[in-house]
Parts: C-alpha cells; structure tokens; sequence
C-alpha cells in the first residue's frame, strides 16, 4: 500500500506535509475512509456475497461503538505517539455526533479515526492493519 500512496502523491504532485501539524478532524475524516476500506477488502476476500450483506456486514464494523470498542482494546499496545494522536481525535470538539452513537462512543470512535488517518498518511499501513486485526479479535468482531 506504501507503493500506491507513494504514486499517487507522484503522479497528483502533492507535497511532503508535516502530518502533525493537521487537525485531529481531518485525521478522523481520512481514517473513516481508509478504515472502512480496509473492512470492506476483509469481507468481500472472505467470498462473494450481495452488495446487501456485504453493506450490513460493513456497518456493523464501522460504527462508532465498534470502533470505540476496539481502541479500548489496543489502548495498551498503542506507543507514545500513537497514544496522542488517539487522544487528540478523541479531545477534538465537533459540531455533529452520529444519530445512534453516545458521546463516549463517539469520542472514542473520532479518536480511533484519527489514529487510523495518521498511520496511514505516515506510511505505517502494516501497523494500521495490525491494530486493526488485534481489535477485532479482542473485540469478538472478527469477520
């Protein structure tokens, strides 16, 4: 995946950014996205299925209690770094909060994004992916 970020700042002609300079939102915002990717390339390698299935299947992982679920369950594998980028998605003051999500749950959750936008816009997509499995395995929400 490093090789296809890599190409695709090259071919766009996006610059180097100091990624800790971004707002805790913009981290989330990017984190949603690439996180919900990842979820939805796990379920549809398990096998061929209806768009359907594989929607609801999707939403069960990707909602803010599950998401919130799974950083208290790697909390304690998160390094320094990766513990205050949690923490700043999670202090981050928003306008909105998701219809069927507590606030716990939503803080978290944004906090959780946030981790996932910063390791991938840092290239750290192996490490995105590890926390991502160890998540749902401590969280009985493996696909």
């Amino acid at each position: 995946m490093e090789e296809s970020i890599k190409y695709l700042k090259e071919q766009f002609a996006l610059s180097e950014i100091d990624i800790r300079t971004y707002s805790p939102l913009v981290l989330a915002y990017i984190g949603d996205g690439i996180y919900e990717l990842m979820v939805r390339t796990v379920l549809v390698g398990q096998g061929n299925r209806q768009a359907n299935t594989l929607h609801k299947k999707a939403s069960s992982y990707v909602k803010a209690s599950t998401q919130s679920a799974m950083i208290l369950a790697v909390q304690e594998e998160l390094t320094e770094e990766e513990h205050q980028v949690y923490k700043r998605g999670r202090n981050a003051k928003t306008v909105t909060m998701a219809k069927h999500a507590s606030m716990h749950d939503y803080r978290h959750a944004t906090g959780f994004e946030a981790l996932m936008g910063y390791l991938y816009l840092t290239n750290q997509s192996k490490r995105m992916i590890d926390l991502i499995k160890m998540g749902m395995e401590r969280t009985g929400g493996l696909p």
